[in-house]
């Protein structure tokens, strides 16, 4: 369905599990180079990497992308490995915890914008060139594609308020992006999952998890693997290459803008 993906470079930041594992899991499906990325290499990396193709087809880069240098060194060390890069999927953030207002302090407004904030504008920041160059030189755009939230649009759950708006952040900075990097064969768009059961719902009691899907259309939580679709759709030119700055909702009915 998307043979236009086979070969071509793609990076997922915070793929180790959950939707960015998902994520990496449908794009090596497609055929596409994966590069997958997380603090620390999972357990099975190599039967991981096996699955995804071998070490041709796939590798893992460690990097904790809170920090600028990590994002720097992940996108060098991706196109060392592969050649460039065609499509940059920023997955990595995270909701650091659930602080109430009258808590927060510098240390942690600090903690949720660098992982969900700073590693997102930095590893587009270092793949821009190479984004780029992939685009004059191939003929086909590129394509950054974001992993917003829900919680960007409905401001996040109780103590999730920081986490809220940086995933706001994301999908509002994009358009910047498309304003001013559209002319360099670049797309931006951003994938928006609702309540994915994830280990960032791991915390929740049944009794919580059954409020939170009765309150979703579809009466339950999405699977990373109902979210993935969507990232394979953007980043392909043959079904979406007219389609830049946009913000994707794959929530189930749970929110409708």
């Amino acid at each position: 369905m998307y043979e236009d993906l086979r070969g071509r470079r793609v990076l997922v930041t915070g793929s180790s599990q959950g939707i960015g594992l998902a994520v990496a899991r449908a794009f090596a499906g497609a055929g596409a180079l994966v590069g997958l990325n997380a603090r620390r290499a999972p357990e099975g990396l190599d039967d991981l990497l096996e699955d995804l193709g071998g070490p041709e087809r796939a590798a893992f880069f460690a990097g904790d992308l809170s920090q600028t240098e990590a994002c720097r060194s992940l996108v060098e060390d991706y196109v060392a490995r592969f050649g460039g890069i065609d499509i940059l999927v920023n997955n990595a953030g995270a909701l650091v915890g659930r602080t109430p207002l009258e808590e927060i302090d510098d240390d942690f407004y600090a903690a949720v914008g660098d992982v969900n904030c700073r590693s997102a504008l930095m590893c587009t920041r270092f793949a821009l060139p190479h984004l780029r160059k992939a685009a004059a030189d191939g003929g086909e755009m590129s394509s950054v594609i974001l992993v917003g939230s829900i919680a960007g649009s409905a401001g996040g759950g109780p103590g999730a308020g920081l986490y809220g708006a940086a995933k706001a952040w994301l999908q509002n900075i994009q358009k910047n992006w498309v304003s001013f990097h559209t002319g360099d064969g670049i797309r931006f768009n951003t994938v928006s999952p609702g309540t994915v059961d994830t280990a960032f719902h791991a915390d929740k009691t049944d009794a919580a998890r059954q409020a939170i899907s009765s309150g979703i259309p579809m009466g339950r939580f999405g699977r990373p693997e109902e979210m993935a679709p969507a990232f394979l759709f953007l980043a392909s030119n043959r079904s979406a290459g007219y389609i830049t700055g946009q913000v994707l909702e794959v929530n189930g009915g749970q929110y409708m803008p």
